[in-house]
């Protein structure tokens, strides 16, 4: 988990398929360790089309049926159908001249957040601006994107920068 936490967590990512593969694996994560769906991030590539939006906005009901049997990755149906659907609808805003980038980055105002610790040396598991941006997601159609699993992505990609000072 170094090489996770040295070379990408909280590194800002500004790319849409990037940002997409980023919630799709936080989606995986919840109720999980990290660890598990890291120890997977290849599987889940090669799973979800190097997570490429329009490809996986294509995917069909047979697709979802073969990533459930795919033993490389989290067979969670639910979680496998969100991640299809919320590619649909990344798709649709693509073709509407909108993007996840432009949307996500606008939360902080196009900055890095700087998240510290409390007393204890401990970051929270979510804040207000992540419920916030978490209800704007869910009143927008997006699926499996809570307050903490949104919280996740955007420390995870740089976002909020909840990285200990070195």
């Amino acid at each position: 988990m170094k090489d996770y936490y040295d070379h990408y967590w909280g590194r800002p990512v500004y790319g849409e398929n990037e940002l997409f593969e980023w919630l799709c694996l936080e989606i995986f994560q919840a109720g999980l360790a990290w660890r598990q769906v890291w120890q997977r991030r290849t599987a889940f590539e090669a799973a979800f089309a190097n997570f490429e939006i329009e490809a996986v906005a294509a995917f069909t009901t047979a697709d979802v049926d073969r990533l459930q049997n795919d033993s490389g990755i989290i067979r969670n149906r639910a979680k496998i159908q969100a991640c299809c659907h919320n590619a649909q609808l990344l798709a649709q805003w693509h073709q509407a001249g909108r993007y996840l980038s432009r949307v996500a980055w606008a939360v902080t105002g196009g900055e890095v957040l700087r998240l510290l610790p409390d007393q204890a040396g401990r970051l929270p598991a979510t804040m207000p601006l992540a419920t916030t941006f978490a209800k704007q997601l869910k009143a927008q159609g997006f699926q499996r994107t809570g307050p903490k699993t949104v919280f996740a992505w955007l420390c995870a990609v740089g976002i909020i920068n909840g990285r200990l000072p070195e």
